[in-house]
């Protein structure tokens, strides 16, 4: 997750024409953070302020057992879903709500109460994405089990879909894409954060390893986010296809290390894509536009993939 986020800073100073920090610069700050003093606020409400960024770092690595890792399964493959999933993937924003609230700074209360509306926001478009998917896999026969990533991840949604389906996946895909830097806080949709008018908002008051545990929470849930977005749409290895081009058997274990690779090659393309080339391209929007976007537009669009989606499964 620090290399991402290194990466994204690079390449977010190439395109604006500088040179920018080395890809290992968020490891220098979370060493450097860890080296600092924690202050609290003497106004703060400590158990809260002390607990929430340890509570974020915990459920972005819960979530990550959920996961598949590229050639390798979940941990916890049998034991959790999408729907686990969203709920986990919830738990370090409302921990950073909760220490932006005990903290007492003006600033972070503001950014606590953007932070609920953001969340708000993108909620339903992300809702209609997963259940959209999951709705596509209980129409070929899964039932119950159509909400676990082993047989999404074993039946790809384009495989299964005609051209009528195939745009509403795209859309579908499209609106989750979008989601994506709603969820980190980067621009435009960083308005809890925006250290341009509230100093950073949540986290305005944290310092040391409070800061650095949220910075971690934030780096795990960028990988497990981006996870997430693979195991619904592109969760295919490319050892298979090797194999088929070649001709030959490739062995098992180089097998693993070929698709680990080309899952974080995805990662990297998926986080510049959607997150680095928006952020870059466009300038910070305001709380209430944030909202008209993700309800009335992205979830517009999304509602079209799920209807496009149904058309198909009638049309077939």
């Amino acid at each position: 997750g620090l290399i991402l986020k290194g990466i994204d800073r690079k390449v977010h100073a190439r395109m604006q024409m500088r040179i920018g920090p080395p890809v290992i610069q968020p490891f220098r700050d979370i060493k450097k953070l860890l080296h600092k003093q924690t202050i609290i606020p003497e106004n703060a409400v400590r158990s809260i302020y002390n607990n929430a960024p340890i509570l974020a770092f915990a459920a972005a690595i819960a979530v990550m057992v959920y996961l598949p890792l590229g050639p390798f399964s979940p941990l916890l493959a049998e034991g959790g879903d999408l729907i686990l999933v969203l709920y986990l993937l919830i738990i370090p924003s409302l921990a950073m709500v909760a220490g932006g609230f005990a903290s007492g700074s003006p600033y972070a209360t503001v950014g606590a109460q953007r932070e609920m509306v953001l969340m708000m926001s993108y909620e339903l478009p992300l809702a209609s994405v997963v259940v959209a998917v999951a709705w596509k896999m209980s129409s070929l026969g899964f039932g119950s089990s159509a909400f676990t990533f082993p047989v999404i991840m074993s039946f790809p949604i384009w495989e299964h879909v005609g051209a009528v389906g195939a745009i509403g996946a795209i859309l579908l895909l499209i609106t989750i894409l979008s989601v994506l830097p709603g969820e980190m806080s980067k621009i435009p949709f960083d308005a809890p954060e925006a250290e341009t008018e509230i100093c950073g908002g949540l986290l305005a008051e944290y310092s040391g390893r409070n800061l650095a545990m949220f910075m971690l929470a934030d780096a795990v849930k960028i990988v497990a986010l981006g996870t997430f977005v693979i195991a619904l749409f592109f969760p295919w290895g490319l050892t298979p296809t090797l194999e088929r081009t070649l001709d030959v058997d490739i062995h098992k274990y180089f097998g693993w290390v070929i698709d680990f690779l080309f899952y974080m090659f995805k990662l990297i393309v998926l986080l510049v894509a959607a997150v680095t080339f928006p952020r870059t391209g466009f300038s910070r929007i305001k709380i209430d536009q944030i909202t008209d976007v993700y309800w009335k537009r992205f979830g517009a669009v999304a509602l079209v993939g799920v209807f496009l989606l149904l058309l198909d499964l009638q049309v077939l």
